[in-house]
């Protein structure tokens, strides 16, 4: 089918937040590849990579953490607008500058945004750490490190909670999809 026969999208922004070592990145790989399967494009916009080419040079005081986060949700408005579909995986700790992001998000595109928590408990993502972060951050080698000494604020109403302890990456993103299709911001099937 070529590009002037194409359906229209929809724009959509799914936000996955939590702590290092939820899931949030397995679970945003799993989901795009999801939806690459449903002949959906999807940008992925992980928090890591993000920090090293969009953010370089930001560190991690609360200033820095919101032009970060503020910064992939411009990123992410830009896609939306476009009619794109856009993964965002960061920790994104502060619930303000998420509220900041989703309302800009909401203003392009009313019900595009797709807040998700990875509601995974800090030991378990201390246990996960391959970095070696928590263990650094507990040792006093690393300062700000979210869930350590530098809090994170959950979502008060995300549109889906995962909790990465009862369910695989894989179910996690089946569960997103779904809700994704309810709401009509992906094709069923």
């Amino acid at each position: 089918m070529s590009p002037d026969h194409c359906p229209p999208h929809r724009g959509a922004c799914i936000w996955l937040t939590g702590l290092s070592g939820a899931g949030k990145s397995t679970i945003a790989n799993a989901l795009v590849a999801e939806l690459h399967a449903k002949g959906r494009v999807t940008t992925l916009l992980d928090g890591d990579a993000v920090r090293l080419h969009l953010s370089k040079g930001l560190g991690f005081s609360r200033e820095d953490r919101d032009t970060n986060i503020l910064r992939i949700g411009f990123v992410a408005g830009e896609i939306v607008r476009h009619g794109g579909a856009v993964i965002c995986a960061a920790i994104s700790p502060y619930r303000q500058t998420r509220d900041a992001v989703r309302a800009r998000i909401e203003g392009i595109a009313a019900g595009s945004f797709v807040e998700v928590f990875v509601d995974t408990p800090l030991e378990v993502c201390e246990q996960r750490d391959v970095k070696g972060l928590y263990a650094k951050a507990r040792r006093g080698e690393l300062t700000h490190f979210t869930g350590v000494d530098d809090p994170y604020e959950p979502p008060l109403r995300p549109e889906i909670v995962l909790r990465t302890t009862a369910m695989p990456a894989q179910g996690c993103a089946h569960q997103v999809l779904t809700y994704l299709a309810e709401r009509a911001l992906v094709t069923a099937g």
